[in-house]
């Protein structure tokens, strides 16, 4: 199979019309259990003149193995990168869509907390959906880019970092509930995690008010 790299092109594109591009994925959407995280990675003019990193790919095309070592080099590639999250308590009270929103108004607060404005800046957010501009305190110029993950660089920077912090957070829950199998499955429905939840029910961080038990298997 061929997997496409991404490029700069679009960003090249769109720092014609804006200063800065603040680039957003989402991970842990589809999870049973912990938070949802939304990467950020801050794109200037001048990053986009740079080469993208060697082996750069949508978190989901990159090895487990080989992800920490990417999202460090993605870390580095970008003037400013940061992630948010939303709680799992949190799914339960407002739903995986204003969920999500939080999280990424959380990534983007965190960059502008580092020194970025707002004005003239462009939010390229991966998928169909704007789920921000609804959340986000300051007003937003966004849009959203369907495969943005896959094509986009600075968006792939931001779903490698956004999802080696979800999954390095999954694994530190392991210890306390070595039954799901966090450190492997990151909380997704695995057959293991899902036998585990049959036998011993939901732990405080599973997401109390989604169907669980009616939840495909993933892996």
């Amino acid at each position: 199979m061929n997997v496409v790299a991404p490029t700069l092109t679009l960003e090249r594109r769109l720092l014609k019309e804006f200063e800065l591009i603040i680039a957003l994925d989402e991970v842990g959407r589809g999870a049973l259990a912990g938070p949802v995280a939304v990467g950020a990675a801050v794109m200037d003019a001048a990053g986009a003149r740079r080469r993208v990193i060697a082996g750069l790919r949508d978190s989901k095309m990159i090895t487990e193995r080989r992800r920490p070592e990417m999202a460090e080099r993605a870390r580095a590639w970008v003037p400013v990168s940061a992630v948010g999250w939303a709680s799992s308590a949190e799914i339960d009270e407002v739903g995986i869509m204003r969920a999500l929103g939080l999280a990424a108004s959380r990534a983007v607060q965190a960059v502008v907390d580092r020194g970025v404005g707002l004005e003239r800046t462009l939010v390229i957010l991966d998928g169909n959906y704007d789920y921000v501009s609804r959340v986000h305190a300051a007003p937003l110029t966004v849009r959203t880019v369907v495969k943005g993950d896959r094509d986009c660089a600075s968006v792939s920077a931001a779903s490698v970092i956004a999802k080696v912090a979800r999954d390095e957070f999954m694994a530190t829950q392991h210890p306390e509930h070595p039954a799901y199998q966090w450190d492997r499955n990151k909380g997704y429905a695995s057959p293991e995690h899902r036998q585990a939840i049959r036998e011993r029910g939901l732990s405080p961080l599973h997401r109390a008010s989604w169907a669980i038990a009616d939840a495909p298997t993933l892996f």
